[in-house]
């Protein structure tokens, strides 16, 4: 199954959180994102169901390898396509939050070109 613009969303936010904490919860991820607990909760659910997280007895979270690989990706987009919008001139928070659209539905091909030439030009 093709995971949606939303699934990635929470897997970025369960790797970011994960940085930063020792464990995650549903709670951690309603506060970071703002969503309600209900909605958090089907989405944990769908998320477990299709192999991305595990969820332990206590509550914590945990990415799968698959689950990390989907994260991993979109939180390097996130950086790289913020850092290349501050570079021209937007300011960080805007770019912060185009960058979040973006991501989601820039192509591998436009990606990469827009990596290489931050990377050609660092």
């Amino acid at each position: 199954m093709a995971l949606q613009e939303s699934g990635e969303m929470y897997l970025e936010t369960i790797l970011v959180l994960s940085q930063k904490n020792q464990f995650v919860r549903s709670i951690d991820v309603c506060e970071y994102m703002g969503y309600s607990k209900p909605s958090v909760s089907r989405a944990v659910g769908l998320l477990k169901k299709d192999g991305f997280i595990t969820v332990e007895k206590d509550g914590h979270i945990f990415l799968t390898e698959k689950g990390r690989a989907v994260a991993e990706k979109i939180l390097s987009r996130h950086t790289i396509l913020t850092e290349m919008l501050v570079r021209l001139g937007v300011s960080r928070e805007t770019a912060s939050n185009d960058a979040c659209r973006i991501e989601h539905v820039v192509s591998d091909e436009t990606f990469d070109a827009i990596k290489n030439h931050l990377q050609k030009y660092q």
